[in-house]
């Protein structure tokens, strides 16, 4: 077997056959799947029971408080990114990679079994923020690690399709957990929903936990690190170099997940959701019905994001990130039109015309994260770029939809704030130059250094 050459050097260990490539691709999508079904099945819980079983007694802002609940976890996004990205460029980035997935599946699975507001009080909604704050740390450390193995170990021609390998476990995720509450609201319907049948997607964790550790395991570490490694290159204090490097660089990189994030943060934040089945609000759908189409967009968001890292591998990131935000806007606008009418299909059209712009603002981020940055600070740079960027945008996203609606008793305002979103991706992105294909080995750091900022000095 014949390694593949990092910018002259052969690693021990690189991936070199089609078939290994595929066990990269299939764990890094297996795992990422899994992280965000756990994340986001909090999400769709929040929208659809936690107001009632944990927040209602706190008062009339109970809704408001669960929403909050799931930004909280956002918060502490930049530590399971410091961490991760500091321990990823020493460590490696397989070793994270498994301790992020134990981390999200035990705070997941806890949430399953945690007793509600009306057995233990106070405590209770206490306990679930803490679990939540855990899921937050996974997510923030798990994120870097799998985008890096997915394109560090990709061909320098195929690195957006990669690389957007495991950013379709967002709709995927998504997708399962959407799908396996809507199968509860089947098979224990109404108070038994609200009973015990919201616990199970919490408790199947546990068996999702094992598979992805399984199949991690069966990976190689990153090619790239593995040079870095043996040629004993790896930064002493990455996060150091970084913010004292590229801050600037960090921001802007930050800003345009903002761009996407806040919008997705619509049904992956459970404010759709809630929105549409809300008994009092304007709309009072079912929430199986709900729940499906959300699902249903999902596989449109999936489809959508790998189109995108595939054709940004042939019209650059740049050029597919613009495109995406063109669509994104249309979506944007026709979302809250579609969804007021209280028809569920029509509400499914809206999802669906917005998941093909947030795929193309998604599928191309994990390639055009990995060619900012050197690689001897990369996990560190796309990790904290991307939980920056995660505070900023779908944070509160949820919380701040929520409140515009209770204040103007309209969703006019709420398209406004997601469109203003849009807008700030778009100047982002426009402030960034194409790397497409820049080497991404050690040995061109100095190369991979120059600032890709338009405006800043190329040297």
């Amino acid at each position: 077997m014949t390694g593949q050459s990092y910018g002259g050097f052969t690693p021990t260990g690189t991936i070199a056959t089609a078939a290994d490539r595929r066990r990269v691709v299939f764990a890094t999508v297996v795992g990422t799947t899994v992280e965000w079904y756990d994340f986001f099945i909090y999400a769709t819980a929040v929208g659809l029971v936690f107001g009632q079983l944990f927040f209602e007694p706190l008062g009339a802002n109970s809704g408001l408080i669960a929403f909050a609940t799931v930004g909280v976890s956002f918060l502490f996004r930049p530590l399971g990114a410091f961490l991760a990205g500091h321990f990823g460029d020493k460590l490696g980035r397989k070793t994270v990679l498994m301790w992020t997935l134990i981390l999200m599946g035990a705070a997941t699975a806890l949430i399953g079994v945690l007793p509600t507001y009306q057995t233990i009080g106070i405590t209770a909604p206490v306990l679930l923020v803490l679990l939540r704050i855990l899921q937050g740390i996974s997510a923030g450390g798990e994120w870097g690690g799998a985008v890096l193995m997915a394109v560090e170990h990709a061909p320098k021609t195929r690195r957006g399709v990669f690389g957007a390998s495991p950013q379709i476990g967002v709709p995927l995720g998504l997708l399962l957990a959407s799908g396996v509450m809507a199968l509860m609201t089947i098979v224990a319907p109404g108070d038994q929903f609200m009973a015990w049948g919201w616990r199970v997607p919490f408790l199947l964790s546990v068996v999702l936990i094992l598979v992805g550790y399984y199949v991690r395991r069966k990976v190689e570490e990153s090619p790239v690190f593995q040079e870095l490694a043996e040629r004993k290159e790896k930064a002493r204090m990455p996060i150091v170099q970084l913010f004292a490097k590229h801050s600037l660089l960090v921001i802007i990189a930050a800003l345009v997940f903002a761009g996407n994030n806040a919008v997705g943060y619509m049904t992956t934040g459970g404010y759709i959701q809630g929105y549409a089945t809300n008994p009092e609000g304007p709309i009072g759908l079912q929430p199986g019905p709900v729940l499906w189409a959300v699902a249903g967009s999902a596989v449109t968001w999936l489809i959508s994001t790998l189109f995108a890292g595939w054709i940004s591998d042939r019209i650059g990131r740049r050029t597919t990130y613009i495109i995406g935000w063109i669509l994104q806007l249309i979506g944007v606008f026709a979302l809250f039109p579609l969804v007021n009418t209280g028809q569920i299909g029509a509400l499914f059209a809206g999802l669906a015309i917005l998941t093909v712009g947030l795929g193309f603002t998604y599928g191309p981020q994990a390639a055009l994260y990995s060619e900012l940055f050197p690689a001897s600070i990369r996990f560190s740079g796309v990790s904290i770029s991307y939980a920056i960027g995660a505070i900023a945008g779908g944070a509160f996203a949820p919380t701040i939809a929520t409140a515009i609606v209770q204040a103007t008793g309209s969703t006019q305002a709420v398209t406004w704030y997601l469109a203003g979103m849009t807008l700030v991706g778009l100047v982002a992105t426009l402030l960034l130059r194409d790397r497409s294909g820049i080497p991404l080995g050690p040995d061109h750091e100095a190369e991979q250094s120059v600032s890709p900022i338009y405006g800043v000095a190329k040297a």
